[in-house]
């Protein structure tokens, strides 16, 4: 007989002794008994977490969301509760009525808040029985996410997912407060809604009561909170979820929850203030926190060029420094012929073995590095395969730019400026977390402002609008949105918190004629632009306020303030990097009647009509 068949017969056999839970009414969590309670009767329900047999006592520690009780089963006590004890299993779902007593002299356990006492068990009830569980239900557990998303529910009952969900929802709830107290009317916009694509593909719905039309799933409230304005709401918001039909990298859902903000009568710095406001009460009512205000602004260029990203990590220096100038004609000719060539030093490096240097030469590749330059700077001479190609002057050149000192390190990149700055910019992340040059603890936060207004697709080789087309261009940049749209630049914002973009916004377009060029700018014809944002190009004719606001990203800033790995860890039930749910099995195809009735019929795949031909 298999273990699994066993337990099986075992949890069956026990299903006799299951009652009803009847008039039992529980009178304390598993985590609220103190000393103080002493000789107190209480009613606890839980799951068994673990029993042990001592000397012919019985020991349960039992649980629920709140923490741990250690139930007592004695035979001098209560015979009868005692008698069946013995049956009790991992995760077999209990109610306990008995007395509080204090744990015998030495047998204290400190690291629980109820370590001081026991509960003597004088009845109790078997509410269900369970299968033994696929992984032990503990923060130790050694489990494979793909197997805890799979039985994601097992996962979920793990005190350290408890605490997830109970901070997810304490964040939560401060949003609401500060944003009600700051006279925020929350409205909910609609989740079936229209396709208007320009930016990630839309999830879309087809319509059974009108064949060949489709909804579309909201990748945000962005135009529906704008309307709200042109309606005279004046303050919005929503927690919301959103969803994005988009390749994921490992911390992107395809559904996702964001705080939306929209202001009427608004700039940005009027935004901004209230954003600061919004994090600074989420950090005091749930991390106790008081966070330094205002928070420090850097333009998008500075972040570029000081970072090489447009969300830096301010918790550590390790700063870009660009050396163009310095090595333009150089004898090592990556460097003379580049358009853009950066270092960035890294103190102590110079004990880096070559191992690890090739390591980071794979990391770069990512980004579209061909490689990675570096030089040891020793007592004695600068250690590279390039240092032979440098002057001089160069050398005095590099080093006065980067403050360089024996047992330091460099590392250049040369090429496209974009593909410079993201991968020796991800290198300083990367190395800093190798290095351990991150404080811990630590929350540090930042704007970016003045982003472009546009971003070059290679895809689509035609620009783009950076954040989205609704936001307003910088005061004078109208005309580059024409002449020369690289150039232009955009009333929009990100909020960074430790190198992650927590929330983003912008001064939005609130004229019908500027909405109209900037679709123009991003290549719609007229008829293009009304047939997907007629109903917007109409409101901002009738009397649109100027106005403004932001989203957060809920599951990002927990995450965060979690300390957890993953956005994953936050969510109650996620998706896997390939958008699937293990649990349910969704997506999951559905029935030939259902397709019939939305007017669909799937193309049949290449094999599948290679085997209705040979079965003909």
């Amino acid at each position: 007989m298999s273990e699994e068949t066993q337990s099986q017969d075992i949890q069956q056999e026990h299903q006799k002794f299951i009652e009803d839970l009847g008039d039992w009414t529980r009178t304390h969590t598993c985590a609220q008994l103190t000393a103080a309670d002493d000789g107190a009767e209480v009613c606890l329900m839980g799951w068994v977490q673990y029993r042990r047999d001592h000397g012919g006592l019985i020991f349960v520690d039992l649980r629920d969301r709140e923490g741990l009780t250690q139930v007592v089963f004695s035979p001098d006590i209560a015979p009868a509760a005692h008698e069946n004890a013995h049956i009790l299993r991992s995760e077999y779902v209990l109610a306990i009525k008995g007395k509080v007593r204090p744990r015998p002299e030495g047998m204290t356990n400190p690291q629980l808040p109820t370590g001081e006492i026991e509960v003597v068990a004088h009845e109790w009830k078997l509410l269900n029985t369970s299968k033994t569980p696929p992984f032990p239900i503990e923060d130790r557990t050694d489990a494979g996410e793909n197997l805890r998303l799979a039985w994601r529910y097992l996962d979920l009952r793990r005190p350290r997912m408890q605490a997830n969900l109970r901070l997810r929802h304490r964040v939560a709830q401060a949003i609401r407060r500060q944003l009600d107290e700051d006279g925020f009317i929350e409205v909910e916009t609609p989740i079936l809604t229209k396709s208007t694509p320009e930016g990630a593909r839309d999830f879309l719905v087809p319509s059974r009561l009108n064949n060949g039309s489709f909804y579309a799933l909201p990748q945000s409230p962005q135009l529906f909170k704008q309307l709200l304005m042109v309606g005279g709401l004046d303050r919005y918001f929503q927690i919301v979820r959103c969803f994005r039909d988009e390749d994921l990298r490992a911390d992107r859902q395809p559904e996702f929850t964001q705080v939306d903000i929209e202001m009427s009568f608004v700039d940005e710095n009027r935004v901004m203030n209230m954003a600061e406001g919004l994090m600074a009460r989420v950090f005091k009512d749930v991390m106790n926190i008081d966070l330094p205000r205002p928070f420090p602004r850097m333009t998008w260029d500075e972040a570029m060029s000081r970072y090489g990203v447009d969300k830096p990590d301010t918790r550590f220096g390790m700063e870009l420094v660009d050396i163009t100038d310095i090595v333009r004609g150089s004898g090592f000719k990556l460097f003379a012929q580049a358009r853009l060539v950066k270092a960035m030093k890294v103190e102590g490096g110079e004990s880096m073995s070559r191992k690890d240097i090739d390591g980071y030469t794979e990391f770069v590749k990512i980004y579209g590095a061909q490689g990675l330059a570096w030089i040891k700077i020793k007592a004695d001479e600068w250690q590279s395969p390039i240092a032979k190609f440098l002057s001089e002057a160069e050398r005095e050149g590099i080093k006065k730019a980067l403050d360089l000192k024996v047992g330091d390190i460099v590392f250049f990149q040369a090429g496209e400026p974009d593909m410079v700055n993201a991968a020796l910019g991800n290198l300083r992340v990367h190395l800093a977390g190798r290095l351990g040059l991150i404080p811990a603890g630590t929350f540090n936060f930042l704007w970016v402002t003045d982003f472009p207004l546009y971003e070059y697709d290679e895809e689509e080789k035609r620009y783009v609008a950076c954040h989205h087309p609704f936001t307003s261009p910088a005061p004078g940049h109208m005309e580059l949105m024409k002449t020369d749209p690289a150039k232009a630049k955009a009333r929009a914002y990100d909020m960074v918190l430790n190198g992650n973009e927590v929330g983003g916004g912008s001064i939005r377009i609130h004229s019908g004629e500027v909405q109209r060029r900037m679709f123009e700018a991003l290549g719609f014809t007229p008829t293009q632009a009304e047939e997907q944002f007629g109903f917007l190009l109409n409101a901002l004719e009738q009397g649109a306020p100027p106005h403004g606001g932001l989203a957060f990203g809920l599951d990002r800033l927990v995450m965060l303030l979690a300390d957890a790995q993953s956005i994953r860890d936050v969510i109650a039930f996620p998706k896997t990097q390939k958008a699937t749910c293990l649990m349910t099995q969704a997506p999951s195809p559905v029935s030939s009647k259902q397709l019939r009735e939305l007017g669909l019929r799937l193309r049949e795949t290449e094999k599948a009509a290679e085997g209705g031909k040979a079965a003909e």
